[in-house]
């Protein structure tokens, strides 16, 4: 599944959900809280929609209640500015981190910096403008950003060079005010331009800022090249953000073919303290799946 059909498919894309429900259908008692997960795991929007029917603000207090101390929302910069402060304040409140938002480039990842065109390298560094905005106002570090398609006009050192330009000039308006954009290879298709954990590891160390390292999203990993630990220890100094899904499928550790305890153990002896995306769908349906999913994730947590 692309990108954009997962942002669509989890109810992350829409502006719509209120963020004042104020319900709390799924919120604990204080003295009923869940222990808090030893690794920072991060849910997204959607992902607990039935154990907290009553909008996001009740999804981010039924996750603090059941001890996630981070959230993901790839569609934040589609939401409003009011909603986006809401947010913010809410993660505050609740002591939890924001995890990545996605610098969208626009038409279904067409747009690309492969090609070295203006108009597209423009586009990019608006988003990457208003992503400083954004991420103030939610407390963001991270942001994620896929360069695209392949230029199958240009040979492949043009490409990555038109790639590493572009990054730089994103680099220069991130890094001053601390962010960090997290590139992601991708499996959706072959098209994409940013497939292997290698060809980015190459272009963060050609970029050379602290602003641009490497998102390392197992599934896509799993599927494009395997070898996880291995490949992980190769690129570990350019990673800076790790998501999650087990594969096939595409859902929750446990599911599919991917040893997460072995993952997750190497991991944390490497000292990792970031996040841990759960960019992912629910194995099962309704709340039966919602606390299996849970369930799940306490099985592979390291102490």
């Amino acid at each position: 599944m692309e990108r954009r059909g997962f942002i669509k498919k989890m109810g992350l894309g829409s502006t719509a959900l209120s963020l004042s429900g104020g319900l709390s259908l799924g919120a604990f008692a204080e003295d009923q809280r869940a222990p808090t997960f030893n690794m920072d795991f991060a849910p997204h929007f959607g992902m607990f929609r039935n154990s907290a029917p009553g909008g996001i603000e009740d999804e981010l207090r039924f996750m603090a209640d059941q001890g996630f101390r981070s959230l993901e929302d790839n569609g934040l910069l589609g939401r409003s500015v009011a909603d986006q402060e809401l947010m913010g304040k809410l993660l505050s409140d609740l002591n939890m981190r924001m995890g990545v938002f996605v610098i969208d480039g626009g038409d279904n990842w067409k747009v690309s910096l492969a090609t070295g065109k203006q108009e597209f390298l423009d586009t990019f560094l608006a988003t990457c403008r208003k992503s400083v905005e954004a991420a103030k106002r939610v407390n963001a570090t991270w942001m994620t950003v896929v360069p695209g398609y392949f230029e199958r006009n240009l040979p492949m050192g043009i490409q990555t060079a038109n790639v590493i330009e572009a990054l730089k000039r994103g680099a220069e308006i991130l890094e001053p005010h601390g962010l960090t954009m997290v590139l992601e290879p991708l499996s959706d298709n072959p098209d994409l331009f940013l497939r292997h954990a290698d060809q980015t590891f190459m272009i963060c160390k050609a970029v050379d800022s602290p602003a641009c390292k490497i998102l390392y999203d197992v599934y896509h990993m799993q599927r494009n090249e395997g070898n996880i630990i291995a490949t992980m220890e190769k690129t570990w100094d350019e990673i800076a953000y790790i998501q999650i899904g087990d594969n096939p499928g595409r859902k929750e550790p446990g599911t599919g073919e991917i040893h997460y305890g072995n993952v997750f153990k190497f991991i944390h002896e490497k000292g990792f303290n970031g996040i841990l995306g759960m960019e992912h769908g629910n194995a099962s349906p309704g709340k039966e799946g919602e606390l299996a999913l849970i369930e799940a994730y306490r099985k592979v947590d390291i102490s």
